[in-house]
């Protein structure tokens, strides 16, 4: 059988709630009306198992959906099981779905504060400075945002480690008190944050690492055009390998909170330079 990915989860996703929405049948009782095992319809609708074009198209007609609907469906399944795959940016879906059952999350950042740890404030400040984003879909974006956050309050949360490079605490985002607030969140969070120095010899763009229970790890990488999500085992290992040179080159927990609580003590007309040296 052909491994999931986060895709064809979310697809799977996708089948299930056209089902519950569409038909109002279990599982059980649409594969009875389609002459199917009940398993089968299982294993489609959790990204298991790669449904044939027929298979799509019977699903599909039960739910009642045209010609127009199964054709755009059948474009975006015929990917679904691939080990590369590039998303619109503006396309969460996928993304959030896979964020919301990790097990573990390991992030490294560059440019900017992780999304999971960005204050409403900081996160609005920084799509306005990307330029790219019209005005009127900044909130939209930010609550989703904001609601993404959820997760870590949950009681089965993801076992979180944010690498977090100075360069993106010296970032000027909004005024000082944005700032101050910021700092203040990634000092006082209760998941693991560690500060890579300025000067570490790291050249390497920001992505995520998530594992799972039951599935591939998966390598999630976000710019402002495109979301990257990569399933193949090379790629998790040289990322893993990534993560362990991190370990090697970051301050330790304890130093990143003295850096941090340096941040959030400066005087706040201070903040849009700061430059604070471990004790």
């Amino acid at each position: 059988m052909t491994p999931s990915t986060a895709y064809s989860r979310d697809l799977g996703d996708e089948l299930r709630r056209l089902r519950d929405t569409c038909t109002g049948l279990s599982g059980t009782k649409l594969a009875e009306k389609l002459g199917w095992d009940p398993s089968k319809v299982s294993t489609i609708e959790h990204g298991k198992a790669r449904a044939s074009e027929i298979d799509l198209v019977q699903y599909l007609s039960m739910c009642g959906k045209d010609i127009d609907f199964i054709v755009e469906f059948k474009r975006r399944y015929q990917y679904a099981f691939d080990e590369y795959r590039v998303q619109v940016s503006g396309n969460l879906r996928t993304m959030a779905m896979a964020e919301s059952t990790a097990r573990t999350i390991t992030s490294y950042d560059v440019l900017a504060v992780p999304g999971l740890l960005q204050s409403p404030e900081y996160a609005d400040g920084i799509y306005r400075m990307t330029g790219l984003v019209a005005e009127d879909r900044i909130p939209d974006l930010v609550r989703y945002r904001t609601e993404r956050q959820t997760i870590l309050q949950r009681h089965d949360r993801p076992t979180c480690l944010f690498f977090v490079h100075e360069h993106a605490l010296q970032l000027q985002v909004g005024d000082g008190e944005v700032m101050e607030d910021q700092y203040a969140r990634l000092l006082f969070n209760t998941h693991t944050i560690r500060i890579v120095p300025k000067d570490a010899p790291i050249v390497a763009s920001g992505f995520v690492l998530w594992e799972f229970a039951k599935v591939r790890p998966l390598v999630f990488s976000e710019t402002n055009l495109a979301n990257v999500f990569v399933e193949d085992p090379g790629a998790i290992a040289r990322t893993r390998l990534f993560f362990g040179r991190l370990d090697e080159v970051a301050l330790s927990a304890d130093q990143s909170r003295s850096m941090l609580a340096e941040y959030v003590s400066r005087p706040r007309e201070d903040l849009h330079d700061p430059e604070p040296h471990l004790a």
